[in-house]
């Protein structure tokens, strides 16, 4: 069953140079519980293409339907609705709140979806990344490592139906970069969730049950 699909998505932009492409004619299909990677070179539209799958971002033309819903039918409020319930992010740069303890990061998400038991599922899904020893810390008493397991967590208490990660490891160590990443597939597979992935690393990519090549802005099925 699809829980994701994109029909000939297109993005353009204005530019000093001109309108630039930056994803052309995309379309793919991915199915409840699968993990795809999308690798490609700096500058592909990797990037680009996830925000526009995550509802970020909206096409110029084409399609997208997420969970049952036609993003591009949806207004911002409602793309933001959607997002809240049914998808979970993992970014490279972390984007923890530095004022709020990891406790409340993880809480964050379901407290703004109106869930009364934050704090327990939190507390929960945090034991599960290893940091049960640490809820009261701030981010920035956190390695980056914590941070990113923390981010993790975050992306995961939701329990959603796809799991966005973009280069989860790009600010991390080799050693602390591939824990993140065995971390990271063992919840995927814990909660049965929709896992599409960006990464330059063709190792990371390699864990995916499918890996698309991307290049300027053209999707191509498997690397190159």
């Amino acid at each position: 069953m699809s829980v994701l699909k994109a029909e000939n998505l297109t993005k353009k932009v204005t530019s000093p140079e001109g309108i630039l492409t930056i994803v052309n004619d995309v379309s793919l299909d991915i199915a409840a519980g699968e993990s795809v990677a999308i690798i490609g070179a700096s500058g592909a539209g990797k990037s680009t293409l996830l925000a526009l799958l995550a509802g970020l971002d909206t096409p110029t033309s084409g399609r997208i339907t997420l969970a049952g819903s036609d993003l591009t039918l949806l207004d911002e409020d409602g793309r933001a609705r959607l997002r809240a319930e049914r998808v979970g992010f993992v970014f490279q740069s972390f984007h923890l709140v530095p004022s709020l303890t990891a406790l409340e990061n993880v809480m964050l998400p379901l407290e703004l979806a109106g869930r009364r038991d934050a704090r327990a599922a939190a507390l929960d899904t945090l034991a599960r990344v290893g940091l049960d020893q640490r809820t009261g810390h701030y981010p920035r008493q956190l390695s980056g490592g914590e941070q990113q397991r923390v981010a993790i967590a975050r992306g995961f208490v939701t329990r959603p139906a796809v799991l966005f990660a973009d280069e989860p490891t790009g600010n991390l160590d080799t050693h602390t970069g591939e824990r993140i990443v065995s971390l990271l597939f063992d919840l995927n597979a814990q909660a049965h969730a929709t896992l599409v992935l960006v990464t330059h690393d063709r190792t990371v990519a390699a864990r995916c049950g499918r890996v698309l090549q991307m290049d300027s802005g053209e999707l191509k099925q498997g690397p190159a």
